[in-house]
């Protein structure tokens, strides 16, 4: 656990106490702070008073006004669509309204050697991302932490030691509260339309992405510019044509200019600086980074570690033993020459289609709780979709809009795999993407791509 020090003596009130809120109180206590813990759901304020942390209805009119500062969740609206009123209470208080990352680096600020820090943000391949850099650093013998919107709450870990690295993945609600944003190497990995009713559409999405950048103001910046908004980005981070401050990353296009640059085409990834090819990996057989969206968080991860010096015989052996998270392209198992993927976390449309590309023969399971569009936009991705098999509530909605591609309606994950798998030839791949929420069947993506390696897992008899 992280002492967030500075408010010694000071009343502050912690919102929302899920893992993250949790950590957030400990992390202030040991400080010397007096906390003030709520959260809305009786249940999780149960669990904090059994953990020790007195609970304070924050929602009683006046309590807030006596809080020197308010930290709070990351799930909890600030401003779009509508301020939570506990927040709304602290705005007209005059009372700052902070969040755990930018305690986590106030509590950097005094140390006499704090570790590198490398935050990584954008709209698909975070996690993959984040995960991928901690990966190549642990293979390179670097101590490593990692932490932020992946799992841990960041005020939870223990610092590494020297030459230790922690590496975050931030979300848009964590990038555009935090009053502080410090890190040594930010990655910006892409972006598409995603939360835009917390953010006041599209510009105020990117806005909340571009602060880890603009406020930050990291050593190295990695930015992915397979998008307007990532090439806009780095040509407002750079200096000039040739700053190897900015690193651009693309997975589809060469990129060969002055700078620096980390690009995949055609599932090789080739670094160049100043006009020279620098390195070259073969991305292909690595089982853990499948197709182009794979290969562009490679680029990333590769960009955002050689920026703190590993050597690229070191990035490419980390690349080669890379097995890859849950619910994000994992490969649940083969039969009979059928494999069967679990892309759960393939929630949007953007997302699916980078998940329709990567293989060439599909039997695609999609569906659950629609967002606004449906799935119209993959209507140019579904070339190698041999038949769909629909799921959810949204099943016969998008149904409707697969055009002449073969589909069934489904329902249910069980019968969807069932089918799947018996119309399955050798070459195909049963593939999970649903381009929605889970909601509607399962309490999150988690839970849905469980479900669905748990039926494969008995279809391949183990």
């Amino acid at each position: 656990m992280i002492a967030v020090e500075g408010y010694q003596g000071l009343r502050v009130g912690v919102l929302g106490l899920g893992r993250s809120g949790l950590a957030t109180c400990a992390a202030l206590m040991e400080g010397g702070a007096e906390v003030c813990a709520w959260d809305d759901s009786p249940e999780a304020r149960d669990k904090a008073n059994a953990e020790g942390y007195g609970t304070v209805d924050l929602t009683k009119q006046g309590t807030v006004e006596g809080l020197d500062a308010l930290i709070t969740s990351p799930g909890i609206p600030h401003l779009y669509p509508a301020p939570h009123p506990v927040i709304a209470a602290a705005l007209a208080a005059g009372v700052p309204v902070d969040n755990d990352i930018s305690l986590f680096f106030q509590s950097l600020e005094n140390r006499d050697e704090p570790p590198k820090v490398i935050c990584v943000t954008g709209s698909n391949g975070k996690s993959t991302t984040t995960a991928l850099i901690a990966h190549l650093l642990t293979v390179a013998g670097r101590d490593v932490r990692m932490a932020g919107n992946i799992g841990t709450g960041v005020l939870s870990i223990e610092l590494p030691g020297e030459g230790g690295v922690v590496v975050l993945e931030l979300s848009s609600y964590q990038t555009d509260l935090a009053r502080r944003l410090a890190p040594d190497v930010a990655v910006f990995t892409n972006l598409s339309p995603d939360h835009l009713d917390r953010h006041g559409g599209m510009g105020g999405y990117f806005a909340a992405k571009k602060r880890l950048f603009t406020e930050g103001a990291p050593a190295r910046a990695v930015i992915g510019v397979d998008e307007v908004e990532g090439q806009y980005l780095a040509t407002q981070l750079a200096q000039s044509v040739d700053d190897t401050r900015v690193i651009r990353v693309s997975s589809g296009q060469k990129l060969n200019g002055p700078g620096w640059s980390v690009s995949a085409r055609k599932g090789f990834l080739s670094e160049w600086r100043g006009g020279k090819q620098a390195h070259s990996i073969d991305l292909r057989p690595m089982a853990g980074l499948p197709g182009a969206h794979n290969h562009q968080n490679a680029c990333a991860a590769y960009a955002a570690v050689r920026a703190l010096g590993l050597a690229p015989r070191q990035i490419e052996a980390g690349l080669a033993s890379f097995q890859g998270l849950p619910h994000r392209s994992q490969l649940i198992g083969e039969k009979d020459g059928v494999a069967f993927v679990n892309d759960s976390k393939a929630t949007n449309v953007d997302s699916a289609a980078k998940a329709l590309q990567a293989f060439p023969k599909i039997r695609w399971i999609a569906g659950g709780l629609g967002k606004e569009g449906g799935i119209a936009a993959l209507t140019p991705h579904l070339g190698a979709v041999r038949k769909a098999y629909m799921i959810g509530h949204s099943a016969r909605d998008f149904a409707l809009q697969l055009g002449d591609t073969p589909h069934e309606i489904c329902e249910t994950m069980e019968r969807a795999v069932a089918r799947a798998a018996e119309e399955a030839e050798p070459g195909d791949v049963v593939l999970l993407a649903p381009a929605a929420a889970s909601f509607d069947q399962y309490p999150n993506f988690e839970k849905r791509g469980e479900a669905f390696a748990a039926l494969v897992q008995d279809l391949l008899g183990r």
